[in-house]
């Protein structure tokens, strides 16, 4: 029987700054407080599901560099029990960073992104990886330039990637970051197919279709976002299309049933950072779709993730148990979305 997460994809080292308020192009603003954690999908998610304490094997896979920020995710991940043997390292790039500016008070965050180590992933690092795990995790796509990259029979890197973990019998979950349509509609399609479980934010959702998803008073359109779930089914996504929202998260099935439920409820002077909150939703998802957990279940233990994550600055800095997850939503009653 298998067992087992593999978080595949972008390794980063998080630099996470407080600042009181952000400035207009020339001004000064103040930072308030440092941060440096782990970042990006499978980091995020691997460490998010690793602090669940629920004895599920992990592993690792990806590029870092040569240097004292790819020490730094090795330990990290020795810290965490994740499997490190499918992790690489690249000789010539340096590993991948993002300044990430939080705006305090409002938890809003602004990114700057240096790709490093993460641009060399390719085919050949993923051609070994053959363990005997039940889920395949890929994050993120749009932001792997040697996955991105067009193939001539698959369409793309990824999506050639995603067709071998396919054939290794995995369940394929994959992430995405926001990016403009246009780079959306090249590289996404062809990956779709070989895609179980697509989790994505309602940004995202817009950009796969071009729609309006939240209506003129800013509060999110459901129907628009099932239109775009079911465009995304459509076009080849295999069973299960997920979409969260600060106010809650849709979920629709190949079968076209829905579920959708509203988010822990959350101050907003409460929220310390936002940093990692979409992937600690994935890692309830994909920790729900491995133990075969109902939808309602897994957005249940999604949403808790990430109310969880919000209390955090850095991604994972705020990741609970699954305890603690569960004696947090016994007193909730999380309603469902109309």
């Amino acid at each position: 029987m298998r067992k087992g997460i593999i978080g595949a994809g972008n390794w980063i080292v998080d630099r996470v700054k407080h600042i009181d308020r952000w400035p207009e192009e020339g001004e000064l603003c103040n930072i308030t407080g440092q941060e440096i954690g782990g970042g990006g999908g499978p980091c995020n998610v691997l460490f998010d599901i690793a602090a669940m304490n629920c004895d599920i094997p992990l592993f690792a896979c990806g590029m870092v560099g040569h240097d004292a920020e790819g020490d730094y995710l090795i330990d990290e991940l020795e810290k965490h029990n994740i499997a490190d043997g499918f992790m690489h390292r690249s000789d010539s790039s340096p590993t991948s960073f993002t300044d990430v500016m939080t705006v305090t008070g409002t938890g809003r965050r602004t990114f700057f992104h240096n790709r490093g180590a993460n641009a060399g992933l390719s085919f050949d690092h993923f051609e070994s990886l053959d363990v005997n795990a039940k889920i395949f995790y890929l994050g993120y796509l749009l932001l792997l330039d040697g996955l991105d990259q067009p193939d001539a029979e698959f369409g793309t890197v990824g999506a050639k990637v995603l067709e071998l973990m396919s054939c290794r019998q995995y369940k394929t979950v994959v992430d995405i970051v926001s990016e403009d349509s246009k780079k959306f509609s090249r590289i996404i399609p062809p990956a779709l197919k070989y895609i179980d479980c697509l989790v994505i934010n309602e940004v995202e959702a817009g950009s796969s279709c071009g729609i309006k998803v939240r209506r003129n008073d800013g509060t999110p359109d459901l129907d628009a976002l099932k239109t775009a779930a079911n465009n995304l089914l459509d076009n080849g996504v295999r069973e299960l299309i997920v979409i969260h929202f600060p106010e809650g998260a849709l979920a629709v099935e190949k079968d076209g049933t829905v579920h959708a439920l509203e988010s822990c409820e959350l101050d907003r002077k409460d929220i310390v950072g936002s940093v990692g909150a979409g992937d600690a939703f994935c890692s309830g998802i994909v920790y729900g779709l491995h133990e075969n957990l109902s939808i309602i279940e897994s957005l249940k233990i999604a949403s808790a993730a990430a109310w969880f994550n919000l209390h955090s600055a850095t991604a994972t800095g705020g990741a609970p148990s699954l305890k603690q997850m569960n004696d947090y939503l016994a007193t909730c009653n999380l309603k469902p979305l109309e």
